[in-house]
């Protein structure tokens, strides 16, 4: 089975179909497959990106990118420091 991506204004675009059907009195298996998804993918957009506009998801995505980088920044200084510290405890 073939997994797709969707970027974060696509599955606004989507939640907001899927609230128009649910005002319609469709149930949820009913509305993940109009939509294209399954019902857990539209359970864990929702948690994800439930009442965001699309200005603001793509704000989110850009923080979680930027999150991601210093992390990996700060697992490079730290582990620098243990080499450091390390090589500075054997020339004693």
């Amino acid at each position: 089975m073939v997994r797709k991506r969707y970027s974060a204004e696509q599955i606004i675009v989507k939640l907001r179909e899927a609230e128009v059907l649910e005002s319609k009195g469709k149930n949820l298996s009913e509305i993940a497959r109009s939509i294209g998804t399954a019902e857990q993918t539209v359970i864990r957009w929702r948690k994800e990106y439930g009442g965001l506009s699309l200005e603001q998801a793509k704000r989110f995505k850009e923080l979680e990118k930027e999150n991601i980088r210093l992390k990996r920044l700060v697992v490079d200084l730290s582990l620098d420091k243990a080499i450091l510290k390390d090589a500075a405890s054997g020339n004693l």
